[in-house]
């Protein structure tokens, strides 16, 4: 693991121009200002109310994002320690009191947790994760109308999920699913 140092910056909300920093780590790629720019038009700008989970969180963006645009709440999991260590930095650097921070591994976390959500960010490392099964988890988790925001490298078609969107940008697909 390299302890190169990266950062991105917040691209909208009251935090809009902050920056998040991360540690590099083997599948960590932040995802694109322009996908995330895509993805919160998709959303809209402002998310008051939502309950959101950023599942594989990495750098947090996701979900720092959606709280700078006002949402409730996001429980950010990932399981690298150093990962964990930068997120508690950013959620203190940017007083972020409705973030919570949890070191599982995602299968963990969606096996012991109880909590249903309007938005799951579900950007997991391309390389040995088993996707479908993950989705098929997930959905016990989204609340009635909730979406899901999934990012990878192949397409993806489901007969579990609807395709509300999709896009692609450069060798990533990003879509936003809801429940059949």
């Amino acid at each position: 693991m390299s302890s190169k140092k990266g950062k991105v910056k917040i691209i909208g909300g009251s935090w809009k121009r902050k920056n998040i920093f991360f540690h590099d780590a083997d599948g960590l790629r932040p995802t694109l200002n322009r996908v995330r720019e895509t993805l919160f038009n998709w959303l809209s700008q402002d998310l008051s109310g939502k309950n959101c989970l950023d599942l594989f969180s990495g750098s947090g963006i996701l979900g720092f994002e959606s709280l700078s645009r006002n949402a409730e709440s996001c429980i950010l999991v990932d399981n690298n320690t150093s990962t964990i260590s930068m997120l508690i930095d950013n959620k203190n650097n940017l007083n972020a009191k409705n973030a919570l921070i949890i070191n599982l591994t995602a299968e963990i976390f969606l096996k012991n947790n109880q909590e249903l959500f309007d938005i799951i960010f579900f950007d997991p490392p391309f390389s040995s994760i088993d996707i479908p099964s993950l989705l098929f988890e997930i959905k016990n988790h989204l609340k009635p109308n909730g979406v899901i925001y999934l990012e990878m490298n192949e397409k993806f078609s489901s007969n579990q999920y609807n395709i509300l969107k999709h896009s692609k940008a450069g060798k990533v697909y990003f879509y936003l699913l809801t429940l059949k």
